[in-house]
């Protein structure tokens, strides 16, 4: 069984235990969203599905994509741009870099940073739970140089 047929099984079994029948449009949602190795929103998990199902509704998508999250196979980001976006929650920690011309998000990891919101917690008295760091950039312009002070 592939990584990503791994995946659309757990998605069921996620559905089947919320009491939700598996339809073929909701494999078919789902199998979209284990295929994605992007941040897609709603919207664009429906495009894809609706490509291979045009019965396909929005509103399915939407609920598939609740429920899911609620049964936490599924996180929901919600970045500056108000579109919630999705990715598999079974991935190892990450942090965001969003690019605010063209709204691509990449996923970064840094040890340093881990340490320093470690210590930062523990220094104010608290032990860290989870956390989520999300970046807002645009990409550098050849030649361009800081602001003089």
């Amino acid at each position: 069984m592939t990584g990503i047929e791994q995946r659309v099984a757990g998605f069921e079994g996620q559905l089947r235990g919320a009491g939700l029948r598996m339809t073929q449009q909701r494999r078919l949602i789902l199998r979209v969203l284990a295929e994605a190795d992007d941040h897609p929103d709603a919207k664009g998990i429906f495009t894809r599905a609706f490509a291979h199902d045009p019965t396909l509704s929005l509103s399915t998508v939407y609920r598939t994509m609740k429920v899911l999250e609620t049964q936490g196979a599924i996180e929901r980001h919600a970045f500056e741009d108000g579109v919630s976006r999705y990715e598999h929650a079974d991935q190892e920690h990450h942090d965001h870099l969003i690019d605010i011309e063209t709204g691509d998000v990449i996923e970064f990891s840094s040890d340093a940073i881990e340490e320093l919101q470690r210590r930062i917690a523990a220094e104010l008295g608290y032990e860290l739970v989870r956390h989520r760091l999300e970046l807002y950039g645009r990409k550098k312009r050849p030649g361009a140089r800081g602001k003089k002070t």
